[in-house]
């Protein structure tokens, strides 16, 4: 089995549920992913945007939740009855 995980500290976050129970010893083996360069880092970058693309109507979606972002919709009334 090969799950990834961050390392902070002393702890490894796991990136994936592990459907082991709790308190199950388990041994681990380390294989570091090799690090990104700034320009393979970029890359990555602009490939993971780049999906956006080819979206026609991006800017009017953005538009639009920006919109409902700054609508006043009043405040809620307490009922007392």
């Amino acid at each position: 089995m090969q799950i990834r995980g961050i390392k902070r500290g002393q702890t490894i976050e796991l990136t994936e549920d592990l459907a082991i129970p709790d308190g199950r010893e388990i041994m681990i083996e380390i294989n570091l992913s090799p690090a990104l360069d700034s320009e393979e880092h970029w890359q990555k970058f602009c490939q993971l945007f780049g999906v956006w693309s080819d979206q026609p109507d991006l800017d009017a979606t953005f538009a639009a939740i920006d919109g409902d972002r700054h609508q006043h919709h009043g405040r809620k009334s307490l009922d007392f009855d």
